[in-house]
């Protein structure tokens, strides 16, 4: 049996379990610190966080998890969105649109994610300005979700088992030798797209993400207030439940390592 359940970001996460009702559980995440990142062009004039009016940021996509976060933390500024009537622009470009129109000088800088924020630094001149952990608790909030249907989940937790027992024994060796992974993670991309990552970006880009099994379950619930703040979802959010967490704490203790408490 082939087994390929999605990794998704806490964006298009939260918005899709809203919208079909929790049909889906998310069991664990595969990464938690340093997601994102706004750099700036160093001319662009950004030395503060009082300089973004008139200026023009990228994220991602429209309503995915960096766009949610960027405008989240603009809005907790003070800032109204030019389409708000306001003078800051935040626009969805896709990362390698966002590389090429920041060599150009046609935004202004671009809150994304690794390997792009290393390749805006190393190859387009960009210099950091944000980091994103800075404005969660503790430094630690979620990228991505392991995510598996509620039936599967009930019909097949043997598999689900194993499926996390190896998700967690994968994390482990990421944790501890960062040289070979970005090695494997390399000749992997070389084969998948044809190019493979300058070794400076992916080592520089690896060092800024903690690969962890910990869902961090507080930092889903804010970034999904913060869609209902800026009007990606109609209504208050409602997670309770969300979490599927017994089959994890079952390998973790199995493992002898800390259960995550349910939150």
């Amino acid at each position: 049996m082939h087994l390929k359940p999605p990794n998704i970001g806490p964006g298009p996460n939260r918005e899709r379990l809203l919208q079909f009702a929790r049909r889906r559980v998310c069991d664990n995440s595969r990464r938690r610190k340093r997601r994102g990142r706004n750099v700036g062009c160093k001319d662009s004039g950004i030395q503060s966080e009082k300089d973004f009016n008139e200026k023009v940021i990228a994220t991602p996509q429209l309503g995915n998890t960096q766009d949610i976060a960027a405008r989240s933390w603009f809005l907790e500024k003070g800032y109204k969105f030019r389409e708000k009537g306001g003078k800051l622009t935040v626009v969805p470009l896709t990362n390698p649109d966002q590389m090429t129109m920041f060599k150009k000088k046609q935004i202004d800088g671009a809150w994304t994610v690794e390997p792009w924020v290393s390749r805006l630094e190393l190859e387009a001149g960009g210099q950091l300005f944000l980091e994103e952990k800075d404005i969660w608790a503790d430094g630690k909030y979620v990228t991505t979700h392991l995510v598996v249907s509620r039936a599967f989940l009930v019909n097949k937790p043997h598999l689900v088992k194993k499926l996390l027992a190896a998700h967690v024994d994968v994390t482990k060796k990421l944790q501890t030798d960062k040289e070979s992974a970005a090695k494997i993670l390399n000749k992997q991309l070389k084969e998948e797209t044809g190019k493979a990552l300058k070794d400076e970006t992916i080592s520089r880009a690896l060092q800024r993400v903690e690969f962890t099994w910990d869902p961090v379950p507080p930092s889903l619930h804010k970034g999904a207030e913060g869609a209902h703040r800026i009007g990606y979802l109609r209504k208050p959010p409602k997670l309770d439940g969300i979490y599927s967490l017994n089959l994890l704490n079952q390998v973790l203790k199995e493992q002898e390592l800390p259960v995550i408490a349910a939150r």
